[in-house]
């Protein structure tokens, strides 16, 4: 039975550049895809979070590029918290789904949230 799921994730960017913040979603949002076999027509709505130093561009643009064109897309920047990890890409993805729901974190990310990961 197909059912609506939130799935998370998140990565890292090498550097505040418009082609590194589009390179790093588009290889998270493209892991996620796999994992969870989802299809653009299975996506709902993406929420997409940035941290304060990444600013050169909207990571909501790289969706676009992977063909997430009818998909309702959001961005905000994340709560500026003293000595948190730089450059973090968060989404959280509104899916219809028959599975469950697989998280993915990837690059220095990947320790955010080891409760909803095996830790790799």
């Amino acid at each position: 039975m197909e059912r609506l799921v939130g799935i998370r994730g998140a990565t890292c960017a090498r550097s505040d550049t418009k082609e590194e913040v589009h390179a790093a979603t588009r290889e998270l949002l493209a892991e996620l895809l796999r994992v969870n076999g989802l299809q653009p027509d299975d996506i709902v709505s993406i929420w997409f979070t940035a941290t304060p130093d990444l600013h050169s561009a909207y990571p909501a643009e790289a969706a676009r590029h992977l063909g997430l064109t009818r998909v309702a897309l959001l961005g905000a920047q994340e709560i500026d918290v003293p000595g948190a990890l730089p450059r973090v890409i968060r989404v959280l993805v509104h899916a219809y789904s028959k599975g469950t729901a697989q998280h993915v974190f990837q690059r220095e990310a990947r320790g955010l949230r080891p409760d909803l990961t095996d830790g790799t």
